[in-house]
């Protein structure tokens, strides 16, 4: 039995990791029932659901004879960068890091940052696209987490006020 699809086989073996952290991870919470979850309760099942399809994917990789067009590509480090610098900065931004003095911008800020920085990843990036797409995500954020949720968190930079 040879590897049909290496693609399938690196992706399943990557959910299947992925799955399993989160299934392990989530013991650390109260688990409750499935009609009063705890703080467990969906990672467990997130990470159970996404390591079980995983192993289906991983499995599937395997077969009589190789496909033309499956293997593994060389890495797109571009895009791998900007998107994971792009998450580290909203981070940053959202959180700041009060151990060395940097203050919290906020979501806005925090918004605003991630939609640029992720937007380099492509060779088109288009400052007007950003600023518009940076927008939208910032005002429905807004409304979605702090008028229709109700969460609490600094929204806007600390110079400028509540």
């Amino acid at each position: 039995m040879a590897i049909k699809s290496q693609q399938n086989l690196v992706a399943g073996l990557m959910f299947t990791l992925t799955g399993a952290a989160f299934a392990l991870g989530a013991r650390e919470y109260d688990m409750g029932t499935a009609g009063r979850m705890g703080p467990g309760y969906f990672p467990l099942v997130l990470g159970v659901i996404l390591a079980v399809l995983g192993m289906l994917t991983a499995i599937q990789s395997f077969g009589a004879k190789p496909q033309e067009g499956q293997e593994i590509g060389k890495i797109a480090w571009r895009p791998l960068t900007f998107v994971i610098g792009a998450n580290l900065i909203f981070g940053l931004l959202l959180g700041g890091l009060p151990s060395l003095g940097i203050p919290a911008m906020g979501l806005m800020v925090a918004i605003v940052g991630l939609t640029f920085v992720s937007m380099l990843a492509s060779k088109d990036f288009c400052i007007k696209r950003a600023f518009i797409l940076s927008a939208i995500l910032a005002v429905s954020s807004y409304f979605v987490f702090v008028k229709m949720l109700g969460l609490t968190f600094q929204v806007w930079p600390w110079f400028i006020g509540a």
